[in-house]
């Protein structure tokens, strides 16, 4: 029987007089010498980015950084109430909340894409496929609509421009659209695709798997949400968040009813 195979990794290690992540040094190679966008990118694909990759990881970062008062944030701020010595754990209940309905949805959108990209019978059929297959299930379509931005999400056009101006080829985004113009067609109206379904098309066009692609808007949001603590020290918000939650959501039970 063949002996397991050993664990490695090849994402760093380390002397007692250096560090080299991927191959590179830490101290004579990256520290000073790389901005951070390019340190992340090196990090997760395993290869320095293009100028055209630093442009469009830049944008989506960007874009994704801060939403305001949104369940993210205001799972940081209560956390920080309840915990103030604990501003990492006050992060991470943020981010706990990146997921398939806010934030997060770059991840579904981009398996569309994939799946419209990969399609036997071409693009323009699957988008219509996929359209008509949300709609009958009456499930959510990854990528579209807003709660706030109608009839267009003013972020979308931006960052497709932002892509085109910096070379990719448009393959991904010109999926995106045409599945746009399909969602339009079989629901009957105008939906517009929102921030995080450009994103999956952006970071499509430069190769990040469809897999980690939510990790980018991990990144980004920390930063946020960094933001959102240091107000929150300064001007706290987050007892009067308390309260309103009090005041917006009735106790239902008989307890307070059957009081003379």
């Amino acid at each position: 029987m063949a002996e397991p195979r050993k664990p490695t990794t090849a994402i760093c290690t380390y002397t007692h007089d250096a560090i080299y992540v991927r191959d590179k040094s830490l101290v004579d190679e990256l520290i000073g010498e790389v901005t951070f966008t390019q340190m992340m990118f090196f990090q997760i694909m395993g290869r320095m980015p293009s100028a055209t990759e630093v442009k469009i990881v830049d944008a989506v970062l960007v874009t994704l950084l801060e939403h305001g008062i949104t369940p993210s944030a205001i799972a940081t701020r209560l956390t920080l109430m309840s915990a103030p010595e604990s501003l990492q754990g006050a992060v991470a209940a943020g981010l706990l909340g990146v997921g398939g309905t806010f934030l997060g949805t770059m991840q579904g959108a981009a398996e569309l894409i994939d799946e419209m990209m990969s399609a036997p019978d071409g693009v323009a059929a699957a988008a219509e496929r996929i359209a008509r297959r949300h709609r009958e299930t009456k499930t959510p379509l990854p990528g579209f609509g807003h709660n706030l931005h109608r009839p267009d999400d003013p972020r979308t056009p931006k960052l497709i421009a932002v892509a085109r101006a910096a070379g990719v080829k448009g393959d991904h985004i010109a999926a995106l659209l045409t599945l746009g113009q399909a969602v339009d067609r079989v629901y009957g109206r105008h939906i517009t695709i929102n921030a995080t379904g450009a994103i999956a098309a952006l970071l499509s066009e430069i190769g990040v798997p469809v897999d980690v692609m939510r990790g980018f808007a991990v990144i980004t949001r920390a930063a946020g949400l960094v933001g959102h603590i240091k107000e929150e020290r300064e001007n706290p918000a987050a007892r009067a968040l308390w309260d309103a939650a009090t005041h917006a959501v009735e106790y239902s039970g008989n307890a307070l009813k059957n009081r003379s």
